[in-house]
């Protein structure tokens, strides 16, 4: 029963508990008995001889009329109403008085007390049943049991993961045949360690174990173990395990396991005792002296780095299984998984899409989808097209249009500069990936945006896509000064030139990639306090060679500068182009972008008809005037895709 229903019940009882005593012990109940008359009119009967006889007990006088009418009255403590009885010749019948039991006046008078503390009694009893049994519950996992009717998972339902599902598949063959292996010696091994960063599918693919496999589900997150008191984690984990024997063959899923598996240290920065103790409890139950047979853990993390060395040795969790980020195939995959409910129109390329997504994740896939199929509703079309899937991809990567946002005209002229330097560089340097996407719409928290995709997945880069790169991240900078001058360069490539510094110190100091330093990583010390390891031991770095790298970093910064300078010089042409066909058309995709260099303009339904302003000849922008009144525009904002870079 729902706990609200029962206190209500209880307290319906009570009410009806009390208004029967309260009308039970009323003293006025007793004046409502038939025949009563007034005292007065009882003497004025006697006076006229009409009462025949009366029976007297205490203060209650009964009796019968001459007409044989009985009546019943209450009479004051008067001596002389028994003479006046008398003499009247009334026959006189009289009882002593029964005495009130002592428990019924107590009663009386300590009812409302006694009704209080009652009240008070039943609600605090049900509130301590209830936090009775939690309490007394603590001890109890907490994991939830998904059998196969709770949403089965199957391998179908998981994509862009072959490597990870083909090293489960042999967990799902024995779970369904473990003679198969234990015939010939084989052991299956107990814990299956899932890594990967959030969003790849790794509790999917957990229930995709089990659903394959038809057998019992446990999930529980590693948080879960630990409580305010000690020894409650250890108590959950033993629970775990026995509730998981009496579901043998089964599989147990600790989600987030760095919650409870971290390295037991030296107690220092926070040391937690009673996750260390839940943690050795785990390692008993996976490697003590007890066998677990047909129980099988599979934990997740994104923290592989964090989790005690104990843990992860041979016979508890003896394989560990990479779960990357799907490639260009794995998230054609995916999205096919996520479109199954989704009515797509005929131009809706999936493979496109895919290739257009580098580094997302099943769970930003599947976010893309929902996004898409959203603002297909919200646009009332029956079929989700190929634009929103654009749209979509452009509101995750870049965030909303900001469509509140005003810029003066100066403003829009500086971004339509900044972003065509960025994008004139991209496609003269040397290895660089393909320009997709050029804007100076607002979105989120830029004002402007250069998109490049790579034509295939990257798993590395070399010293010239670096080295690009860094001309590419300072070509904005370096157009606002070659058109405006040094004096008028804006804070606008303050996150360029964070990324180039980062980049070029990654170069420097991890990747080998300076001649002055050589092949050797120079870094701090990232190993945390309460590992117990990091107290004892210093980065062993001279201030001299401190100095030379801080050194390499600008000058790897520096050339990147002169390789933008050096090509927007001889482009300049061309940045004059395309800076004025953003400020036209606000955004153009790659193809338009190379259209538009070579004298092909963007064919837009909606273009605008007003001429485009003539820059070549504008040496600053204060010498321009605004065309409102106001002195500001507001942006005309569209679908199509910018990005950042």
């Amino acid at each position: 029963m729902n706990a609200n229903v029962r206190d209500l019940a209880i307290f319906g009882c009570i009410v009806l508990i009390l208004a029967s005593l309260l009308l039970a012990l009323d003293p006025t109940g007793q004046q409502a008995s038939p025949g009563g008359i007034a005292f007065s009119q009882l003497l004025r009967e006697v006076d006229q001889g009409h009462v025949h006889e009366v029976l007297i007990e205490g203060s209650q006088i009964s009796g019968t009329f001459a007409d044989g009418r009985n009546f019943q009255t209450f009479a004051p403590d008067d001596p002389s109403l028994i003479q006046h009885f008398y003499a009247k010749g009334v026959s006189i019948t009289a009882y002593p008085q029964q005495s009130d039991l002592p428990w019924s006046s107590l009663l009386e008078s300590w009812l409302p007390f006694i009704a209080t503390i009652g009240i008070t009694l039943i609600f605090s009893l049900s509130r301590m049943q209830d936090i009775g049994g939690k309490t007394l519950g603590f001890g109890k996992s907490p994991a939830k049991l998904l059998t196969k009717t709770n949403s089965r998972v199957t391998f179908e339902d998981v994509a862009g993961v072959d490597e990870a599902r083909s090293d489960l598949q042999e967990i799902v063959e024995f779970l369904q045949d473990p003679a198969k292996f234990q015939q010939l010696g084989g052991r299956i091994p107990r814990g299956v360690l899932l890594v990967g960063s959030p969003g790849v599918g790794k509790t999917l693919i957990a229930r995709a174990v089990a659903g394959e496999a038809n057998v019992p589900f446990f999930t529980i997150s590693g948080s879960d173990f630990v409580e305010m008191f000690v020894g409650v984690g250890a108590s959950r984990v033993r629970d775990m395990f026995e509730q998981a024997k009496k579901s043998a063959p089964c599989i147990v899923f600790i989600d987030e396991i760095d919650a409870v598996g971290r390295h037991r240290g030296a107690g220092l920065g926070g040391g937690n005792d009673e996750r260390e103790q839940t943690l050795n409890q785990l390692l008993v139950e996976m490697d003590g002296f007890q066998t677990n047979e047909g129980i099988i853990i599979i934990a997740a993390t994104n923290r592989p780095d964090v989790l005690d060395g104990a843990l992860l040795r041979p016979g508890r969790f003896d394989r560990q299984i990479i779960v990357p980020n799907p490639d260009v195939v794995g998230r054609e995959q995916i999205l096919n998984v996520h479109v199954r409910k989704v009515p797509l129109a005929p131009d809706v390329n999936l493979k496109t899409i895919a290739r257009g997504t580098p580094g997302f994740t099943g769970a930003d896939l599947m976010n893309l989808v929902n996004e898409a199929a959203l603002l297909a509703a919200r646009r009332n079309k029956r079929l989700v097209t190929q634009t929103e899937f654009d749209d979509a991809k452009e509101k995750i990567i870049m965030g909303p249009e900001r469509k509140s946002l005003v810029m003066t005209e100066e403003e829009k002229l500086l971004t339509a500069f900044h972003e065509a330097g960025h994008a004139i560089i991209a496609l003269n340097a040397e290895a660089a990936d393909p320009v997709h996407k050029a804007t100076i719409i607002p979105r989120g928290q830029t004002i402007g945006m250069v998109l490049q995709l790579p034509e295939g997945d990257k798993l590395s880069m070399s010293r010239n896509q670096m080295t690009s790169r860094l001309a590419i991240l300072m070509g904005g900078r370096v157009a606002e000064e070659i058109v405006f001058g040094r004096d008028r360069v804006t804070s606008g490539a303050a996150s360029d030139i964070e990324q180039a510094t980062r980049l070029a110190r990654m170069m420097v100091t991890r990747w080998g990639l300076s001649d002055a330093l050589g092949t050797i990583a120079y870094g701090e010390n990232q190993e945390k306090v309460f590992f117990g390891y990091s107290v004892a031991r210093r980065q062993d770095i001279s201030q001299a060679t401190v100095q030379r790298i801080d050194a390499e970093i600008r000058r790897l910064i520096e050339e990147g500068c002169t390789k933008a300078k050096r090509i927007l010089s001889e482009r300049r042409s061309d940045l004059e182009v395309l800076a004025n066909g953003l400020l036209k058309y606000e955004t153009l995709s790659g193809d338009e972008i190379r259209g538009l260099l070579v004298g092909k303009p963007p064919i837009r339904e909606s273009s605008s008809t007003e001429p485009a302003l003539r820059l070549s000849a504008v040496p600053s922008i204060g010498d321009l005037k605004p065309q409102s009144e106001a002195g500001e525009f507001k942006c005309n904002y569209i679908s199509d895709n910018g990005s950042i870079d």
